[in-house]
């Protein structure tokens, strides 16, 4: 999606979510498996604390001097024989691997997973121009067959069952015998293992992201569970990666670092099964790799970022912690946000590359129950940025008119206390006797879109005021 999100699909697409059965069921395993799986990694690391203030710190340092890294990186990355382009925006980053691929004359190309390839529009922009991209993530494979973006930024296809995945098979792979058993999950791996071998074999460029730019070596690290990344890179004669420019960090030590969080964070491995440090083409006597190697550092809006309020929102290093505790994503998927960037993370990303002004409901869609920043790696203070984004928006009138005409109503009640005061005392005597005997609103005139799916407790007693003020008394 290299285009900007539609604000006011957010609520639509939250509704039809909820009405999505396949859908939650599907999205409820996050809870067994990466939340689960994380606990249980930290639990085991006794340093996790001080490894996530390590991260913090180390991001931070790398932010306040980017520009030093990523010259250093661009020398590096020269000196070994590669090539670096920056890009300013998704247009131009594009552009820029479109010209790489008429170069090496190639009509096909296999992709490693990479959130930053979503973000602009890669696979449509190559296609519209005659080249295929062919995703090699199974994951990311399942999704293109069905015309989709990812659901989620490190478990793309978590919003698919296994019959959906089969039926999707059997319609593209129509080569196959239709009669084939694919009940299992192991038959779809193989099915997919032995479809993307052609497709690895048949590339003439490989595109990757990168999880890390190391600025000491010029090297580009991904972080994998399959080995469709290393094939991605080393099979194809030419291999660009696209990575965003606060990917950067200056020593192989630091990579070592956060690589002990990142796992742990995402999927609870103490380490993915893959770890693949690029630098540069094949020199001679290397056994393979590409002839070509490109790096193209994408801006998109980040540059503007640093200074100011949502600058640590740059620190993310993309392990889905945030989104797999997010009690709004675990209600509706990533679908549903209109963006790339799903869940608080994305909440924070969205407006930031594309405005608020075309993202605005997505600050809303939170509870700010903290529990995003209490697990993200690089402390990163999300809740915090997301009442910026609602300040912003506020200030901005972008606010849906009954949410200001509600918060005008509070500021007239909370600037004058004896109203507030004996308005408060009226509504809590009014709800209590609505309820009734069953101490719960099941309909509530003005808050249907709450009672419309749980019940309202009632006040069982005072206000906090008036019991504050008789203990005072006492």
């Amino acid at each position: 999606m290299s285009g900007a999100p539609a604000s006011a699909t957010f609520p639509k697409n939250a509704r039809a979510a909820l009405a999505n059965p396949p859908l939650l069921k599907a999205i409820a395993h996050i809870e067994e498996t990466l939340v689960s799986g994380r606990r249980r990694a930290i639990d085991a690391l006794p340093e996790f604390e001080a490894l996530r203030d390590a991260g913090r710190d180390l991001k931070a340092h790398t932010l306040a001097h980017l520009d030093l890294y990523l010259e250093a990186f661009e020398r590096k990355v020269m000196d070994a024989g590669g090539h670096v382009h920056w890009a300013a925006d998704a247009a131009e980053a594009n552009s820029i691997i479109l010209d790489i691929c008429k170069a090496a004359g190639a009509r096909t190309v296999t992709k490693g997973k990479s959130m930053i390839t979503e973000e602009v529009g890669l696979n449509a922009f190559l296609e519209g121009n005659g080249v295929r991209p062919v995703e090699t993530d199974l994951g990311e494979y399942i999704i293109q067959l069905r015309g989709e973006t990812p659901s989620h930024i490190i478990a793309p296809a978590v919003h698919v069952n296994k019959e959906q995945v089969a039926a999707d098979f059997r319609r593209a792979h129509t080569d196959l015998d239709p009669r084939r058993n694919l009940d299992e999950p192991v038959s779809l791996l193989a099915e997919a293992r032995g479809v993307l071998r052609e497709r690895f074999l048949a590339a003439d460029v490989g595109i990757t992201g990168a999880n890390f730019l190391v600025a000491e070596t010029g090297s580009t690290v991904i972080v994998t569970n399959e080995g469709n990344g290393d094939l991605s890179q080393i099979l194809p004669k030419t291999h660009i990666v696209l990575a965003s420019i606060e990917k950067v960090v200056p020593t192989l030590e630091d990579v070592a670092t956060i690589m002990r969080l990142l796992a742990r964070s995402a999927t609870g491995q103490e380490m993915s099964v893959y770890t693949t440090f690029s630098t540069g083409p094949r020199r001679p006597g290397d056994p393979d790799g590409p002839e070509a190697f490109h790096v193209v550092l994408l801006d998109n809006g980040r540059s503007a970022m640093l200074g100011t309020e949502f600058e640590d929102m740059l620190r993310c290093i993309r392990c889905g912690a945030c989104i797999n505790h997010c009690p709004v994503y675990r209600s509706i998927g990533g679908h549903a946000y209109g963006s790339v960037y799903p869940g608080p993370m994305g909440s924070v990303l969205t407006p930031s590359l594309y405005g608020l002004e075309t993202s605005a409901h997505l600050a809303n869609a939170s509870t700010l129950c903290g529990r995003c920043e209490s697990v993200c790696p690089m402390r990163i203070p999300l809740p915090k940025m997301l009442r910026h984004w609602r300040e912003k928006e506020f200030e901005r009138h972008l606010t849906p008119r009954k949410a200001r005409l509600g918060l005008a109503a509070w500021r007239l009640l909370a600037n004058r206390p004896r109203l507030y005061g004996l308005t408060t005392r009226l509504a809590a005597w009014g709800l209590a006797r609505l309820a009734g005997k069953s101490g719960a609103l099941t309909s509530l005139p003005l808050a249907g879109g709450w009672t419309k799916w749980r019940d309202l407790p009632a006040p069982e007693g005072g206000t906090f005021r008036t019991e504050w003020a008789k203990r005072g008394r006492h």
